[in-house]
């Protein structure tokens, strides 16, 4: 079925005279994503042309999605904000909260149990809030959306950093925190810098090893986890279309990895296959009558280098499978020179597991493509040396390739099939064969692989590749394995070579489910009770942040200064600690436990200026905070990379942090810290990193005529009474420090919906 087939051709009805004005003020072709962002401005009709990199601007999103971590808290938020709908369609799906242990039917059990309450809670509000809502079972978030609410030229926002997945089918779906999609669902703006644009001309075809998953590998290795900040990556040339719709998906999922704000591929007919496959044909007529604006210009295409900031050109035909890592997912290596790689770098070599899923690669085709290998494993007599899990991606994908026979033979492999769920890929994975902490290599076809990502322990080197490398790898128990060269030895003494992969694009037999997991909200929500226990340790009622005052500005401590990667999980780890996602003050306990400490390269020990001793960092925050003191965090490059969780940003908020001083920023989590009140500040100076110490104390001399494009004025009173005075930048526009003022963003809608 098509969902909000109305709203879909609403967008298509207003794009042709959108996109035409747009054209005719910018003065030039135009590529697929200012298409999409022109004909989604807030005010309509375009005015004016928008400066890419530096012009703020107003959107209207299509639709919100939330993941059930999030969306505990983004709900929570919405609830303040006095409206009794939401503004746009919206919906909400639990894949998060399910732990990977024993299999999908008793993991499913236990999460149903575990976490009733916090199930209850979403359904009940989501049906008393006008939202659709996605049981436990039904699928991870972003194969959910790809296979019924992504539609090509619409704009989506999503409170995961994921969203992305959904420029497979020809959006621009951005991940955000909570409270922007408040803003949304309470049907305001949302705003944006106007993005730079990143062109990836890909020519030539995909074959044999190489998938959608090594396009991605590749650019993150060209990239890096910050070179696509700040910019929409799109795709294009032959080999583009030459992609499947799934693996579209997949390279656009992957982004997020690079720091891009989105990234996307023009409407071509893998779309249009995929919409008719999953039961769209009405979505898919609909974008064939504009089918010319759901793409770029044919100059834009024809010559490059006029219309993006950056290109970058791989041809598929020349393209290697890759396994990035570890510990980050840019350290791109052709499967061919990993071996030599592991031994120099003294990473174990014997692969404990293969873990194929996740909402990056748990497609119909990706299953087939994997399956095709663990059945010749089967049929060749290769015992398996590692550990084999299987997250499907949805109850539809699950049950058509149950159907079609693909999860029996993983079983025949000894695979475990966990539920349609995030599982591993984002901690929620009880690893029993651990006893500690021991170095150990793990592969998968997920998207991260920070260090304790997967299961907690920081010496599991996780690497990232295809499903069909993942199932290859793993069957081998080498992480040297090169299934394109090596061979096997079977259970028969015979020396045996895995043959290609070989992958279905869409189900022969078409998709099919009994029961999908979907929930309608009733059309009139005001008599549904939302139910929250003032007992309970994983929900807890959101009060208001009080605004920063100028004088609290004076007299700051130092909380910690972060030393290197320092990602959103290292603020505010997931795991275990996603079961208080709906209770901030339970949750703060995890604040910056993963952060090292600069001065003594420690994690959760920090030195505590008020006594002198070294404690956990929300220990020591917590007694800064009784004693009335604001505090501050300094961090290094690209501070907060990783997921859109704004618990980052509303735990030190909540526990007394007033600043967060980096040398840079990743996108989200620069937004997160504004929404809250917060001031989120980059030195002028990157060397004046090296000038904080670990007793200081921060003046904001300055704080008063906090406006637009000043930077702010900071002294740094030392323990031997010495100072230096630093300045640091910022980018809140007028809307923003208005947000400071009034203690968050939240805040300042409650008051206009009060107006």
């Amino acid at each position: 079925m098509a969902f909000d087939i109305d709203m879909i051709k609403g967008v298509y009805a207003n794009m042709a005279e959108r996109v035409d004005k747009a054209r005719e003020i910018v003065g030039k072709p135009l590529t697929l994503s200012e298409k999409i962002l022109y004909s989604h401005l807030w005010d309509g009709n375009p005015s004016k042309a928008f400066t890419r990199g530096k012009d703020y601007v107003d959107f209207a999103p299509d639709r919100i999605a939330c993941q059930d971590a999030t969306a505990q808290m983004a709900l929570l938020q919405f609830m303040q904000a006095g409206k009794p709908k939401v503004a746009v369609p919206t919906t909400v799906h639990c894949d998060h909260l399910i732990q990977a242990k024993s299999g999908a039917a008793a993991d499913l059990k236990s999460a149903n149990s575990t976490s009733a309450e916090v199930f209850d809670f979403l359904e009940s509000v989501s049906n008393k809030y006008g939202i659709g809502f996605w049981k436990p079972g039904a699928g991870i978030i972003h194969q959910v959306v790809l296979e019924n609410y992504a539609f090509p030229g619409g704009m989506m926002i999503g409170t995961d950093s994921h969203t992305v997945n959904a420029g497979g089918l020809g959006m621009v779906a951005i991940g955000v925190g909570g409270a922007d999609a408040v803003d949304v669902m309470a049907g305001m703006a949302w705003e944006l810098k106007f993005p730079k644009l990143i062109g990836v001309k890909l020519t030539g075809n995909i074959s044999g090893w190489t998938s959608a998953k090594d396009v991605i590998l590749k650019v993150a290795g060209i990239l890096t986890v910050k070179g696509g900040t700040g910019a929409i990556i799109e795709y294009f040339g032959e080999g583009a279309k030459n992609l499947s719709c799934t693996g579209k998906g997949t390279i656009c999922n992957m982004g997020a990895e690079v720091g891009a704000t989105t990234s996307t591929f023009g409407y071509d007919d893998s779309m249009e296959r995929y919409l008719r496959a999953t039961g769209r044909n009405e979505v898919a007529d609909e974008a064939n009558k504009v089918r010319e604006y759901l793409t770029a210009d044919a100059e834009v295409y024809a010559n490059p280098e006029q219309y993006f900031d950056e290109i970058i050109e791989i041809n598929l035909d020349e393209l290697r499978p890759h396994l990035n890592g570890p510990f980050t997912p840019d350290l791109a290596t052709p499967v061919g020179e990993l071996g030599a790689k592991a031994r120099e770098n003294g990473w174990p070599i014997n692969v404990e597991w293969g873990l194929i899923g996740s909402c990056t690669n748990s497609s119909y085709e990706d299953l087939t493509r994997a399956a095709s290998i663990a059945k010749q494993a089967v049929d060749k007599k290769i015992k398996p040396k590692s550990d084999f899990g299987i997250n499907p991606g949805s109850e539809q994908i699950r049950y058509t390739a149950e159907r079609d026979g693909l999860l029996q033979i993983f079983e025949n492999l000894g695979a475990t099939v966990f539920t349609n769920a995030c599982g591993p890929c984002i901690g929620q994975w009880d690893r029993s064969d651990l006893k500690g902490e021991e170095k150990n290599t793990i592969v998968h076809s997920f998207n991260r692989n920070f260090s304790k990502r997967a299961d907690g322990n920081p010496n599991t080197h996780a690497f990232v590749g295809s499903p069909e490398m993942v199932a290859a790898i793993a069957i081998s128990g080498k992480l040297d394995f090169d299934p394109m060269n090596d061979t096997l030895i079977n259970e028969d003494g015979e020396e045996v070579k895995l043959d290609e992969p070989m992958g279905i694009e869409l189900p022969v037999k078409g998709f099919e489910v009994e029961d999908a997991g979907y929930l309608a909200p009733d059309e009139d929500g005001t008599g549904v009770e939302v139910k929250v226990s003032p007992e309970s340790e994983r929900l807890q009622l959101l009060e208001p942040f009080l605004p920063i005052q100028p004088e609290e500005l004076q007299g700051v401590k130092l909380l910690i200064k972060a030393f290197g990667k320092c990602t959103t999980d290292h603020i505010s780890m997931a795991g275990p600690w996603l079961r208080f996602r709906g209770h901030l003050d339970n949750i703060a306990n995890n604040t910056l436990i993963g952060a090292v400490n600069a001065f003594n390269k420690k994690t959760n020990f920090v030195k505590n200026q008020l006594t002198g001793e070294y404690g956990g960092v929300p220990d020591v925050q917590r007694q800064y905070k009784a004693k009335g003191i604001k505090t501050i965090v300094v961090g290094d490059h690209n501070y907060g990379e990783g997921s859109s969780r704004e618990h980052a940003a509303m735990q030190p908020r909540h526990l007394g942090v007033a600043a967060v001083l980096v040398k840079s920023f990743a996108r989200i989590h620069e937004t997160n810290l504004k929404k809250q009140g917060m001031l989120g500040l980059t030195f002028a100076n990157e060397s004046d990193y090296d000038l904080i110490q670990e007793d200081d104390t921060f003046n904001f001399l300055d704080i008063a005529e906090f406006a637009p494009d000043k930077q702010l004025t900071i002294e740094l009173v030392h323990a031997d009474g010495s100072k230096d005075v630093i300045k640091a930048n910022h980018t809140y526009n007028d809307a923003q420090i208005n947000w400071f003022k009034e203690g968050s963003a939240l805040n300042v809608i409650k008051k206009e919906n009060a107006a």
